[in-house]
């Protein structure tokens, strides 16, 4: 979740990829091969599985990364996982194949999804102003939510300044935070802009959708995702994690953060509450995977809604070419046409990936948060994995 932006920007990333973003479910019947680093591997349609693990080999090597894991889908439906480096510095733990990462901001796209049910159930407006369902809540300096509509949350043209304080959260990652203390953290800023006049990326947009998810359903917004998500499109390695829970729950690579003595620091263990409707979910490759291809698919949303969040507004920031839409960006390819999906950034893990409308996807996870040159090597084998 960090941020985004040059992979300098640390708050939820908005994407995995260009800065952007079940371990192996029923292995036979989805088809999924797994390879470990340094296998040797075969050619297969949708991306070559040599340059894939090349890749995430550099990754570990040249870009001094501790692990890096991807899963990739082919034109031929089947998905094969690849791992480098080691999953824990301190045992040298081998990488868990598909293991269980913390997915930052790919949970807005969770998090969208909802609200675009509620809207195709007609308990929300996306161009109905947050007052409707947060009276009073939204006021402070140029920002009145009165004038600031559901989809301009969405699609972060809200104006709304940045809540995420990446210093308290390093310095304090098992600190737990109320997402009122986060509104009121934002709430002290200025308006960046006035409400649709520009796009610019910002968390508190997310933690504004998830209050009015729990508005609107008087439930927790981890249980709605969990239940109209994860156990719609059976994500069996998914979870948004109950408030206190520090822990990843499966197989995993241990997350950490470079220090500027250039050390790691584990990270693993950390509140994700900070993160919360921006960035608190866990999450596997593959499930990843299966997420946005059901997405894309319409399995999760009405045509009229998916079109919806599918209306993109340029987000050149990210990198060229970069739409956003609500909750999801597009990202044009070197092969022609483009690829759907979001990414994410978080202390100990970043991710990026996506599918594109024929069936192919990728995503990529490294247990620390990539410079530039690092960064550009995963966005580059994302380009690489759905063209060839």
């Amino acid at each position: 979740m960090y941020e985004h932006a040059p992979h300098s920007r640390f708050p939820l990333s908005c994407r995995g990829s260009r800065h952007r973003a079940a371990a192996v479910v029923a292995a036979v019947a989805a088809g999924v091969v797994a390879v470990g680093a340094l296998a040797p591997t075969a050619a297969f349609a949708g991306g070559r599985p040599g340059s894939v693990q090349s890749s995430l080999n550099a990754l570990v090597k040249d870009d001094g990364l501790p692990a890096a894991l991807a899963s990739v889908k082919g034109r031929d439906g089947r998905t094969r996982s690849y791992t480098a480096g080691v999953g824990d510095l301190a045992t040298r733990a081998k990488v868990p194949v598909d293991g269980q990462v913390r997915i930052g901001s790919n949970t807005k796209t969770f998090t969208a999804v909802v609200v675009l049910q509620l809207v195709a159930e007609g308990k929300v407006g996306l161009d109905s102003p947050v007052e409707t369902y947060l009276p009073g809540l939204l006021r402070g300096d140029g920002i009145d939510g009165r004038n600031i509509t559901v989809r301009q949350l969405l699609q972060h043209t809200s104006g709304l300044p940045e809540y995420v304080d990446k210093g308290a959260i390093l310095t304090s990652p098992k600190r737990y935070y109320e997402p009122r203390e986060l509104l009121d953290a934002a709430l002290a800023q200025k308006a960046h802009s006035a409400p649709g006049t520009r796009w610019e990326y910002s968390n508190t947009n997310y933690l504004l959708a998830g209050l009015i998810i729990q508005k609107v359903t008087g439930r927790p917004l981890g249980e709605e995702v969990n239940r109209r998500i994860v156990e719609r499109i059976g994500l069996r390695h998914t979870y948004f994690p109950t408030p206190g829970d520090m822990t990843v729950h499966e197989a995993h690579p241990e997350g950490y953060n470079r220090e500027a003595d250039g050390s790691f620091r584990d990270y693993t263990e950390l509140d994700p509450s900070w993160g919360w409707a921006a960035g608190a979910v866990v999450s596997t490759n593959t499930d990843l995977i299966r997420f946005y291809t059901a997405l894309l698919g319409g399995r999760l949303l009405p045509a009229a809604q998916l079109a919806q969040m599918r209306t993109t507004v340029p987000a050149d920031e990210v990198g060229p070419g970069v739409r956003y839409g609500l909750g999801l960006m597009s990202s044009p390819l070197s092969c022609g046409g483009m690829y759907w999906g979001h990414g994410g950034t978080i202390p100990g893990y970043y991710t990026a990936g996506g599918a594109t409308d024929d069936g192919r996807a990728v995503n990529i996870a490294v247990t620390a948060i990539p410079g530039d040159a690092a960064g550009k090597r995963v966005d580059a084998t994302v380009d690489s994995a759905l063209c060839r």
